[in-house]
């Protein structure tokens, strides 16, 4: 039996995102740090003469949006979620 996860998903960021999330959804899914992501996103809109602009509109598209089960919960710790109750 595994430990191991699934399969890593190339989803559209929902937290790190300037845009549709595009550029931080890949470098979740690539590890690779997302400003160095976008810098080559738009050295390429530029050399490219706009191809990637279309590249990038298509995955903003196809990508699914990364799953948030509660966006309204605190971040969680290590440590216990509050003080322990009074004893009686």
């Amino acid at each position: 039996m595994s430990d191991h996860p699934g399969p890593k998903k190339l989803t559209r960021s929902s937290t790190d995102k300037w845009l549709g999330g595009v550029c931080g959804g890949l470098a979740a899914y690539t590890g690779v740090d997302a400003t160095l992501i976008r810098v080559i996103t738009v050295v390429l809109v530029v050399v490219g003469v706009g191809t990637t602009i279309l590249v990038y509109l298509a995955a903003w598209l196809l990508m699914p949006q990364e799953e948030i089960t509660n966006p309204w919960a605190p971040p969680t710790t290590d440590g216990p979620s509050g003080p322990p109750p009074p004893s009686a």
